[in-house]
């Protein structure tokens, strides 16, 4: 069978979903743990562009995480991340579009100014900009999703596992590792349900790695989700 390759670094949302979903998949799989614009010329093949998640799959490469979850429920269509319904369809590719765009953008101006920049860029972040997506971006977004967020036990559509929920909790690690302060009194729905997502198997072991990762270089985190 052809070699899978996943390049880039779990600690990115996107390529923690796209391990989620080959863990799913129950794909023989390898990551290659390469951060952003590396000059690795088989990643660079599989991502012209220098952003992770690359997938090389045999001779085939592809680029972006949607996109390769895309190529894998096509390549092993069970379990399907990705519903037939015409209308749980297109709220499967909302929630994924609402993680990537909005919930992650948010969260990575935290994260990359509290954890990217001093701990492997060297260099102080914009402290001021982490604060202002922490306390006037985050808010409206959560408040948003409180009210769409199901039971704990429960799933954004379909009442089963999707692509939506890979999607959607897997940046909740990020704002974990950034301490983000968020007021969960306010957010129930979302503690009690991120919390469940984030210790089910195809999340935790990436996320207890990054933990780990973390403690060793002394960079302290809040120990909420994982």
């Amino acid at each position: 069978m052809s070699e899978m390759i996943i390049y880039g670094a779990s600690m990115s949302p996107y390529v923690r979903k796209v391990i989620a979903a080959a863990m799913l998949k129950e794909f023989d799989f390898k990551v290659k743990s390469l951060g952003m614009r590396d000059p690795d010329p088989e990643f660079r093949e599989a991502s012209p562009f220098g952003k992770i998640p690359g997938l090389r799959h045999g001779d085939y490469t592809l680029a972006d995480s949607s996109a390769i979850i895309h190529y894998f429920e096509a390549l092993q269509p069970e379990p399907s991340l990705l519903p037939k319904d015409a209308e749980a369809l297109g709220k499967v590719i909302w929630w994924d579009e609402f993680a990537d765009t909005i919930l992650v953008s948010c969260g990575l101006k935290m994260f990359f100014n509290r954890v990217v920049s001093p701990l492997f860029a060297k260099q102080p972040g914009d402290l001021e900009e982490a604060r202002r997506a922490e306390c006037e971006e985050l808010p409206p977004i959560l408040d948003y999703f409180e009210g769409q967020v199901p039971d704990a036990d429960g799933y954004l559509v379909g009442g089963r596992l999707t692509l939506a929920d890979l999607a959607v909790a897997s940046p909740f690690a990020n704002l974990d590792h950034a301490n983000a302060e968020v007021d969960w009194a306010r957010y129930p729905r979302i503690e009690a349900w991120s919390r469940r997502m984030l210790a089910e198997p195809y999340f935790k072991g990436s996320v207890s790695r990054e933990q780990a990762f973390f403690r060793k270089v002394g960079h302290e985190v809040t120990g909420r989700v994982g």
